[in-house]
């Protein structure tokens, strides 16, 4: 699974280097402009590089479905939607007067650590203590969701591998099933019924 973080890490960098010079300050996704959204999802790769220096004593969530699954019941910083708008927007002006490369560098530098990482080794995360092989794949997830927001803002296409968007596919539906919502997945994905307005599970 952390083949796929790489090849949506180089997926996305390669969107970010594509992106018009006059275009980052475009409205791009709710309150956010287009840097802020690309800050925001740099955030793919400053967690993993910060994560992977906190080590944990403990595996308190086993698997990447367990982890957005817990979300919901998150308080504070974890789930606090004004909060998040800011990180993004500080994450946005983090990356300076040439965002695509300060994007390109940080996805280089997460890239190699996690390949340099022990998928077994546990880390500190802000929802609790995960394996590196747990977390990771999360950090895909972002960045392949993300990746598409970037091109319908900027009207550029983009496209990630089958492997990698099974990945995401399968973990969002195991976070969906763990949230109760199997029949209404199901439904839908037969035929039978439909999704309601907004359903997500992220």
């Amino acid at each position: 699974m952390l083949e796929g973080y790489a090849e949506a890490a180089q997926v996305v960098t390669e969107l970010v280097g594509r992106v018009p010079p006059d275009a980052w300050d475009a409205p791009a996704l709710g309150e956010w402009d287009l840097r802020s959204l690309v800050g925001h999802t740099s955030r793919a790769f400053v967690t993993v590089l910060t994560y992977l220096e906190r080590p944990a004593d403990t595996e308190d969530i086993d698997s990447p479905e367990g982890y957005y699954a817990l979300m919901p019941s998150m308080t504070g910083e974890g789930i606090d939607p004004s909060a998040v708008a800011q990180r993004g927007r500080d994450a946005g002006g983090a990356l300076g007067n040439d965002p695509a490369a300060a994007f390109a560098t940080l996805a280089e530098r997460a890239v190699a650590a996690t390949r340099a990482a022990d998928p077994d080794a546990l880390i500190a995360t802000i929802a609790g203590g995960m394996r590196v092989a747990s977390y990771v794949p999360t950090r895909t997830i972002e960045l392949v969701v993300h990746g598409y927001d970037i091109a319908t803002a900027t009207g550029l296409d983009v496209a990630f591998s089958a492997h990698t968007t099974t990945q995401v596919v399968t973990v969002l539906a195991r976070t969906g099933v763990r949230l109760g919502h199997a029949p209404v997945l199901l439904h839908a994905l037969t035929g039978r019924g439909s999704l309601p307005p907004g359903f997500s599970v992220v």
